[in-house]
C-alpha cells in the first residue's frame, strides 16, 4: 500500500469515526491520531499535498491512483461539493481533527448545522469545487482554490498520435499501450491543474486535423463521460474510443481528405469507408478494443436511422456510439475546415440542440448541451 492510499485509509476512517462517536469519544482520538500519523509521514518530504477526487478516480498530485479507481469516499466527497482537498504546509493534531469535524458535517454523517462549520480562513488545510472564473465566489465555509490556466502543452500528446497514425499507415498493428497512454494522460491534464479544464487543441492547418480531432473528442467524450456520472472506467473506455473513432481516416488519400471542394462520387465513398476500416484495425489489434470498434464503426449513424454504413439492428447505434457522435460532430463544427470557417462554440451547441431527436439522441444531446453552457469557461484552447 503507497503512501497517499495508507493516508487516504486512515483519513476516511477517521471520518466515519467522528460520524459514529462524536469528537471526544477515545476511538476518535484514535482513529484522529491514527490520520495525523499517516499525514505526517506523507508530508516528511514534500509538505504541500494536493488531492482531487474524479468519478472513480483519485489523482495524488498529477499521478492517478489505481489502487484507489472505484473508492466510495471520492463519489461521496464529490457530491458534497468537494473535489479537492490540499494541504499547503505541515498541520498540527488539532488542525486535522478540525478539519475531520468539519467534513463529517459537510458529508452528513455527522448531526450539525453551516453555523457550526469552522470557518477554516488562511488555514494549512483547504478543500473545495474545482472552478474556472475570473471573479469565483469564496464559500465563507472553506478556503476558495486559486484559479488556473492549463500549463499543458500536449505536445508530446499530439506527436504521440501521429506516430499511431503512421504506424497504422505503414501496415504495423494499433500500438494500444500508446493509445492508452494517450487517453490517460488528457484525463490527468484536464484535472491535474487547480480547476476541471477541457484541453481543446486549435488546429493551425488542416493536415492536423485527424490527430487533433481525435485528441479534442476524446477530452469532450471523457467530460460528457463524467458529467453524466458514468464512473471511472467508462469515462476512460469513452476516451480511449474517442481518440481511435477516426482510425480509418488514416488510410485515406491526403488529397481527399485536404480538397477544398465537392468530393466526386468515388471519393465520398473512400471517405464512407473508414468507419468500417476503423473498426476492422481496432478488431485486428493484439488486444482486440471491441468497444472502440463499436464506436468507430457507429459514429456516423443518425437516431433516425440516416448516416452511414447502414445498420439492420433496429435498437440502432450502442449508447457509446451516440455519445462519441455528438463530441464528433461540435467538434468538426468547431474547426476550420478547407470549405468554410470554424462555427462559434454557442451556434455548434445550438446546432446539436436543434437535431436532437433526428441526428442526434435526444437525452445525450440535452447533456452535452447543458455542459458545454456550464463548463464553457472551462474550455483551454491549446495551439499547437
Amino acid at each position: 500500500m503507497t503512501d497517499p492510499v495508507r493516508f487516504l485509509a486512515a483519513f476516511s476512517q477517521a471520518l466515519s469515526t467522528v460520524g459514529l462517536y462524536g469528537d471526544e469519544h477515545p476511538a476518535t482520538v484514535r482513529s484522529g491520531a491514527a490520520a495525523f500519523e499517516r499525514l505526517q509521514e506523507l508530508q516528511g518530504s514534500r509538505p504541500q499535498l494536493q488531492f482531487t477526487f474524479l468519478a472513480g478516480e483519485v489523482l495524488f498530485g498529477s499521478e492517478s491512483v489505481p489502487e484507489l479507481e472505484g473508492w466510495e469516499w471520492s463519489s461521496r466527497f464529490i457530491h458534497a461539493g468537494i473535489e479537492r482537498i490540499e494541504f499547503t504546509a505541515a498541520v498540527t493534531l488539532e488542525q486535522l481533527e478540525r478539519f475531520l469535524a468539519q467534513l463529517a458535517v459537510r458529508l452528513g454523517i455527522r448531526s450539525g448545522s453551516s453555523t457550526d462549520l469552522w470557518q477554516m480562513g488562511e488555514s494549512e488545510i483547504r478543500f473545495g469545487l474545482v472552478t474556472l472564473g475570473t471573479t469565483p465566489q469564496v464559500r465563507p465555509t472553506e478556503a476558495q482554490l486559486p484559479v488556473v490556466t492549463l500549463s499543458y502543452s500536449l505536445r508530446e500528446e499530439k506527436e504521440t498520435v501521429d506516430w499511431l497514425h503512421q504506424e497504422i499507415q505503414s501496415g504495423a498493428k494499433l500500438p494500444m499501450v500508446e493509445a492508452d497512454a494517450v487517453v490517460r494522460s488528457l484525463s490527468i491534464a484536464m484535472h491535474a491543474e487547480q480547476a476541471m479544464v477541457l484541453p481543446l487543441l486549435e488546429l493551425k492547418e488542416f493536415d492536423q486535423y485527424t490527430t487533433t480531432h481525435s485528441m479534442n473528442v476524446s477530452v469532450l467524450a471523457m467530460a460528457l463521460g463524467e458529467f453524466l456520472e458514468l464512473g471511472g472506467a467508462t469515462v476512460r473506455a469513452l476516451g480511449v474510443a474517442g481518440l481511435l473513432h477516426d482510425l480509418g481516416k488514416v488510410c485515406i488519400p491526403r488529397d481527399i481528405l485536404i480538397k477544398p471542394g465537392k468530393l466526386s462520387e468515388a471519393e465520398r465513398n473512400v471517405v464512407r469507408d473508414h468507419p468500417v476500416v476503423g473498426a476492422r484495425m481496432l478488431l485486428a489489434s493484439p488486444d482486440p478494443m471491441h468497444l472502440a470498434a463499436i464506436v468507430a464503426y457507429e459514429h456516423h449513424i443518425m437516431i433516425d436511422g440516416g448516416g452511414y454504413p447502414s445498420l439492420h439492428d433496429a435498437r440502432g447505434a450502442q449508447y457509446a456510439s451516440r455519445l462519441v457522435h455528438i463530441c464528433d460532430v461540435y467538434d468538426a463544427l468547431r474547426t476550420n475546415r478547407p470549405y468554410r470557417q470554424a462555427w462559434e462554440s454557442e451556434r455548434a451547441v445550438a446546432y446539436i440542440e436543434s437535431r436532437a431527436g433526428v441526428e442526434f439522441d435526444p437525452s445525450i444531446a440535452r447533456s452535452f448541451t447543458a455542459m458545454m453552457r456550464k463548463w464553457d469557461r472551462r474550455v483551454a484552447l491549446v495551439p499547437m
